[in-house]
């Protein structure tokens, strides 16, 4: 059978090894597995969140409101926007897809940097798109810029923090950058980590009101995966002018986030004192990684996120240290895919963190 011939250059999307993989392939007790590859918060979700869902479990049989009125409302005053500048998809990936399939097609090219998260590439190349990547592994605005000015650009990706590496520009560096570009460029800022960065440097802070009124060409996005720690519920959220929110919600499929999904992320947004506790655990806890890395004599990437990237260099290869960690039920990402000797690690818990270095160091030393 054919499919569209552009479908031969894309590849799967893979996510990060489940739970349920380790304790089959390795026989190890689920209650001894941590996973700590998909950057979800360790800490679980609010307490009012799980209550609400237990209370409204009885309607998953009714459709959700499509029009999605209470939480793009709550999401609109957080972020001093009108309803109207905002999207709701399942996950915020599905909002990376529309702005894709709303701008490109064949003739179109992506700039985006050279390691960043994988979907930027995945949609684009299913519609076909030349995508144009940094040399720079990390955002390089210098070549962000030599390459918009030799290719020009359909879309461009910015990852704010940047997915896997953890780097993250400034907001001013980044505005300055917005300045070169033409408004018939759609630039995407996904701020997946948004609330890791801002909390950790002020500087880093894109705030999506500001954005949108300087660069009317520009969309932020965010989730509710991370610091909500919603992950399993799917809920993201773009936020842009009228005009392109008009046109993303031409390609949303209708009820495209649930009944349960659309409560959890509502009443998400009212506990933000838990969130602002769990991030401030988080990187409580990153100290604890950047000490230990020190003293193991590798490298890191200084992160503003919930996950850390260790660089092996030419001391141990990372698809080993990650197999064997995987062995003994503690999973992380290797990213020898993304052209890295390096592992991320999403930070954990103390007790889980705790548990790692232990298993880390047995490990290490097996593979000397």
């Amino acid at each position: 059978m054919k499919f569209n011939e552009v479908l031969e250059n894309v590849t799967t999307y893979e996510a990060g090894k489940p739970i349920e993989l380790v304790v089959r392939e390795y026989g190890v007790d689920p209650k001894d597995v941590i996973k700590l590859a998909s950057n979800e918060n360790p800490y679980g979700t609010s307490p009012k969140v799980t209550a609400k869902i237990q209370e409204l479990a009885k309607n998953m049989f009714v459709y959700p409101d499509d029009s999605m009125y209470e939480l793009k409302e709550a999401l609109a005053n957080k972020f001093d926007v009108e309803s109207t500048n905002v999207i709701i998809g399942s996950g915020s990936d599905q909002i990376l897809e529309f702005c894709v399939h709303a701008k490109c097609d064949k003739n179109s090219k992506i700039l985006m940097s050279k390691t960043t998260f994988a979907m930027y590439e995945i949609y684009g190349k299913q519609t076909g798109s030349q995508i144009i990547k940094t040399q720079s592994h990390t955002h390089n605005l210098a070549q962000f810029s030599a390459l918009y000015k030799e290719h020009g650009a359909d879309v461009i990706f910015l990852c704010l923090p940047n997915n896997p590496l953890g780097e993250c520009l400034d907001k001013d560096e980044v505005y300055k950058f917005l300045e070169e570009i033409d408004k018939e460029t759609l630039v995407v800022v996904d701020g997946a980590y948004q609330e890791y960065a801002s909390f950790k440097d002020e500087k880093k802070r894109i705030v999506p009101k500001d954005l949108i009124t300087k660069f009317p060409n520009a969309i932020y996005l965010g989730t509710f995966s991370k610091a909500y720690a919603l992950g399993g519920m799917r809920v993201g959220y773009g936020i842009g002018n009228p005009d392109i929110i008009k046109t993303l919600y031409k390609l949303r499929a209708p009820f495209n986030i649930t009944t349960l999904t659309l409560a959890a992320a509502i009443e998400a947004l009212k506990d933000e004192e838990f969130v602002n506790s769990c991030i401030a655990k988080n990187f409580e806890e990153m100290k604890r990684y950047e000490e230990y890395v020190d003293a193991k004599g590798f490298k890191y990437i200084p992160s503003y996120t919930n996950f850390i990237t260790i660089l092996f260099a030419d001391k141990f290869v990372s698809k080993e240290v990650a197999q064997r960690l995987l062995e003994v039920g503690v999973i992380v990402r290797d990213l020898t895919g993304y052209g890295q000797n390096a592992i991320r690690i999403t930070i954990g818990t103390k007790e889980q963190n705790t548990k790692v270095f232990k298993m880390l160091d047995e490990v290490l030393e097996k593979l000397k």
